[in-house]
């Protein structure tokens, strides 16, 4: 049950997500368009968690998938969803600012 939680909120094996990036992985940010518009990863799409079902119809579901939102939380409701419905590499990335760092 551990490894469930684990997987779904990012505390599993460590991810190299620089190198996602730069192999075409695809960034979302669930964050609501006012909190994206108030500072977001360069190259990232806001995707608002409530309007997922729909928007996700313009990512890839050969490339990975790397969600972030305000810290977490959202980010890996993201992920379940997209695991469940077709994406086989999702990667919760956790709070946009965090991640943000790893990238840069």
């Amino acid at each position: 049950m551990m490894d469930f939680f684990k997987n779904l909120f990012g505390g599993g094996p460590s991810v190299d997500y620089a190198e996602l990036v730069k192999n075409g992985a695809q960034i979302v940010d669930v964050r609501s368009e006012g909190e994206y518009r108030g500072g977001h990863i360069k190259g990232s799409v806001n995707f608002p968690l409530d309007r997922l079902p729909q928007l996700a119809l313009k990512l890839k579901k050969d490339k990975p998938v790397i969600t972030c939102c305000a810290s977490g939380m959202r980010s890996g409701s993201a992920k379940s969803w997209l695991l469940a419905n077709g994406f086989t590499e999702v990667h919760n990335g956790g709070g946009w600012d965090s991640l943000q760092q790893v990238l840069n």
